[in-house]
């Protein structure tokens, strides 16, 4: 069966927060079970990678790797997610697909990088 897209910006939210973590020098992967719903994937790159043109030559190598990688090697009924980390870009395609084999099996076999320390909240000072 073809992965499908992640679209919704709540599937995003809850494999952030709830997922197995593997990271990788050009990405890290989300991988979190979805309920039966198949093998769903979805991209994220942030602004800090660089401008609309990086952004996307990002995303386009990320979702050739997903396409050729999730029909073998995706966990059943489950979301994973893609986020491009700087220097992704530049990376050896071949490799990065390297990395996303043994990624995806790290993640099948639960295990996942220890998680993150949470960040500190910027509370705004009170006006005198």
């Amino acid at each position: 069966m073809k992965p499908t897209v992640l679209t919704r910006r709540a599937d995003f939210l809850s494999a952030n927060r709830s997922a197995v973590r593997v990271a990788r020098p050009g990405f890290v992967l989300l991988a979190r079970p979805n309920g039966g719903k198949g093998v769903r994937y979805g991209i994220t790159v942030t602004k800090k990678i660089g401008n609309a043109v990086v952004r996307n030559r990002m995303k386009r190598r990320l979702r050739e790797l997903l396409r050729a990688a999730l029909p073998t090697a995706g966990l059943p009924d489950h979301d994973h997610v893609l986020i491009g980390r700087e220097g992704g870009v530049e990376r050896d395609f071949a490799q990065m697909g390297a990395e996303l084999g043994k990624a995806l099996e790290r993640a099948a076999a639960g295990k996942g990088d220890p998680p993150r320390r949470p960040r500190p909240r910027n509370r705004r000072q009170p006006r005198s």
